[in-house]
């Protein structure tokens, strides 16, 4: 692999195929203001009548309380309800899609399938969206993948992580958490990434698996808005998951490859 001053992205580059990938969340979230009217009837009645392979639909609000303060006059309030959009989940539950006056987000939660079927499903949905929507321009684009590696009890994080944290100097403590995030930038091309690590407690698993590694993956747009051309788009989604995956395999031990296969 080149260093990252003389990155360039192969979008021709195979990466290996995991059996057992830890992904619990992938999401890809559309930020783009709704030109269309955004009325809660007309809209509800469009995206109801397009999904019906989501039943489970949630209405979503956003409420603003104002308070104002003048020397002399009594506080004056003012409270703002705006209906912000709908929330569809599939009938396993294993997709949400959000639909918003401000963007699109859609979601896929473990068990995570495969990138065609993520991707496919997604721009459907963001297409669908569109239609309803038609915004103009495009102002984040971002892909994010959160994954949780299972530890085995006994077992060392350098075991797992290529990058681990460590105690203070003189005071050789075992960790009961570590929380650590680093932004990159991606020198020559117009992404950042946001990359979080973190151990997580047992919950719920079997007695022989110990802790969880969190290794949160958000790879995202930092030019001027796009327009909002779904050609453009892909190819920085396929670009981007190029960039995740890079994190991704760059940041586990051959030893966590080898039991994801």
């Amino acid at each position: 692999m080149s260093p990252a001053s003389n990155l360039k992205i192969d979008l021709t580059e195979k990466f290996p195929l995991l059996a057992r990938a830890p992904i619990i969340e992938a999401v890809l979230d559309i930020r783009a203001r709704a030109e269309a009217p955004w009325e809660e009837s007309a809209v509800s009645e469009r995206l109801r009548k397009e999904l019906p392979d989501y039943p489970i639909v949630q209405s979503k609000r956003e409420i603003r309380h104002e308070l104002k303060i003048d020397k002399g006059q009594p506080a004056a309030q003012s409270i703002q309800d705006r209906w912000k959009g709908l929330q569809f989940q599939s009938g396993d539950k294993r997709h949400i899609a959000q639909f918003h006056r401000d963007g699109f987000v859609f979601s896929r939660l473990q068990p995570y399938q495969s990138w065609d079927q993520f991707r496919n499903e997604a721009m459907r949905l963001w297409r669908i969206h569109q239609a309803a929507a038609q915004p103009a321009e495009i102002h984040r684009l971002g892909l994010r993948f959160i994954n949780r590696i299972l530890l085995p009890k006994g077992s060392c994080i350098e075991d797992y992580l290529q990058i681990i944290p460590k105690p203070p100097r003189w005071l050789e403590l075992p960790f009961a958490g570590f929380f650590h995030h680093e932004t990159l930038t991606v020198p020559g091309y117009p992404y950042s990434i946001n990359m979080v690590r973190t151990m997580q407690p047992p919950q719920d698993s079997p007695p022989e698996e110990g802790a969880g590694l969190i290794l949160d993956i958000d790879v995202f747009t930092i030019t001027p808005p796009l327009e909002a051309q779904n050609a453009v788009m892909e190819q920085r989604i396929e670009e981007m998951r190029w960039l995740k995956n890079r994190v991704f395999f760059g940041s586990i031990t051959p030893k966590a490859l080898e039991e994801m296969r």
